[in-house]
């Protein structure tokens, strides 16, 4: 059989038939030869097959064979397989598999997001034989700590990054802030905002966006997470700008103005210097309720408080404008932007062409120029609609067949935002 190594599988086949002709008993040393030919030809439901009519036979596998089998469901994906697989050989024998092999269980498992692959090979892999594994590896086990939150083992996990010799970044301390949220524990996962801070690891909002999902349900969860903030300044711990912002986040979300409006207020009491996605995620609740006003008080805070404005800064006062009778400030901003050397979105000239069409303003040539100009395409949807003159398209009914009944639509007036534009407000929950 060790001859017929580089032939077909099926003369290695021939000589197993051949044998039981001749009454001769395959052993395990057989047996292995054989699997070892069908884990190379990636035969893996073969090889299982014979395991199986091994211990119908009563005959152990060796640890070789058994390992192969093991790489191979690893290689192929099936984590789940390779661990069972795993943990049926140790519980039937003396001999214990080796060290690498659970790696690629652990490997497999991470990448396919295995939950108790992960947590049984980690504890094998890293504890019980004291290896280190990459950091892709703990990069993947991270994101299965984040999705089923083990935030203990997110811990761990950036524990072994560090003896390592690797330096922490965002997407490290990320997962562990959502498995913390996965488990209600928002208290704790507040207090990983400031531990990044403390290493020099300055968080983003969407770092914290599995918190604003949290609290966003309801007006309870908002009260107990401001509570929360209240009780680490009381304490004597730093709040991070991005759990205010969160908060703000989460107003926003739910309809609360003035809850938003309340928490921006109340930075100075946290500590807390408001930056320019506090400013933007309020500019977005004024686009809700269509409160111009109170964008332009909120801007000249901006400015007061030497922030610069941003794309996203630009991208809400363009669409603020466009809610209102007359937008005419809307080609200021826009003028103003370019000037400050930030390239308007598709969106902004998106809302500005639907605004100038709706309203019958010929205009929307000039920005459909400007927009061609900077390097975008013409949306097919956007061309259809000034083909429409801004009109949504009605559907055609036979002759003779009646419109069906149902709700009539109110006819809008000449002051209020097409809704096609307010579509255009980049979403609340990505700020």
């Amino acid at each position: 059989m060790q001859a017929l190594r580089y032939t077909p599988i099926k003369e290695t086949q021939a000589q197993i038939d051949l044998m039981h002709t001749y009454s001769i008993r395959p052993n395990e040393t057989t047996y292995e030869l054989l699997i070892d030919r069908l884990v190379h030809a990636g035969h893996l439901e073969t090889a299982i097959q014979t395991l199986a009519l091994m211990g119908n036979e009563g005959i152990a596998p060796t640890l070789n064979a058994a390992q192969a089998v093991i790489k191979l469901a690893c290689d192929l994906h099936f984590p789940r397989l390779a661990l069972d697989l795993a943990q049926a050989f140790e519980s039937t024998s003396v001999r214990r598999i080796d060290p690498g092999i659970w790696a690629c269980i652990l490997v497999s498992s991470s990448e396919s997001l295995y939950e108790k692959g992960v947590l049984t090979a980690w504890k094998k892999t890293v504890h019980d034989f004291g290896l280190t594994p990459d950091e892709g590896c703990c990069i993947n086990v991270l994101h299965t700590v984040g999705r089923y939150g083990l935030a203990a083992l997110g811990l761990d996990v950036i524990l072994v990054l560090r003896r390592m010799n690797i330096l922490w970044h965002e997407h490290h301390f990320a997962p562990v802030i959502e498995a913390l949220c996965v488990v209600g524990n928002i208290e704790e996962a507040f207090g990983m905002l400031e531990l990044m801070r403390d290493c020099d690891i300055v968080p983003v909002q969407e770092t914290a966006y599995p918190i604003f999902q949290t609290i966003r349900t309801d007006v309870d969860k908002l009260d107990e997470a401001w509570g929360i903030l209240e009780t680490m300044r009381e304490q004597g711990r730093k709040v991070d700008v991005v759990a205010l912002n969160t908060i703000i986040q989460a107003s926003v979300a739910l309809g609360d103005l003035q809850r938003a409006l309340g928490t921006y207020r109340a930075a100075g009491d946290l500590g807390i210097t408001p930056t320019v996605d506090t400013f933007n995620l309020l500019l977005s609740a004024c686009i809700a309720v269509s409160h111009r006003e109170l964008g332009d008080r909120l801007l000249a805070e901006m400015r007061a408080a030497s922030i610069r404005p941003d794309l996203r800064t630009y991208e809400r006062l363009v669409v603020l404008c466009l809610t209102q009778p007359t937008y005419e400030d809307a080609f200021f901003y826009l003028e103003d932007m370019k000037s400050a050397g930030i390239k308007p979105t598709q969106n902004i000239y998106d809302a500005l062409i639907r605004r100038c069409v709706s309203a019958g303003d010929t205009r929307y040539n000039l920005a459909v120029e400007e927009m061609l100009e900077q390097g975008y395409d013409m949306p097919e949807k956007l061309q259809n609609f000034i083909a429409r003159g801004g009109e949504r398209a009605t559907p055609q009914y036979p002759a003779g067949e009646d419109r069906p009944r149902g709700r009539q639509r109110r006819p809008r007036s000449e002051d209020e935002t097409p809704k096609e534009i307010l579509e255009l407000i980049p979403p609340l929950s990505k700020n």
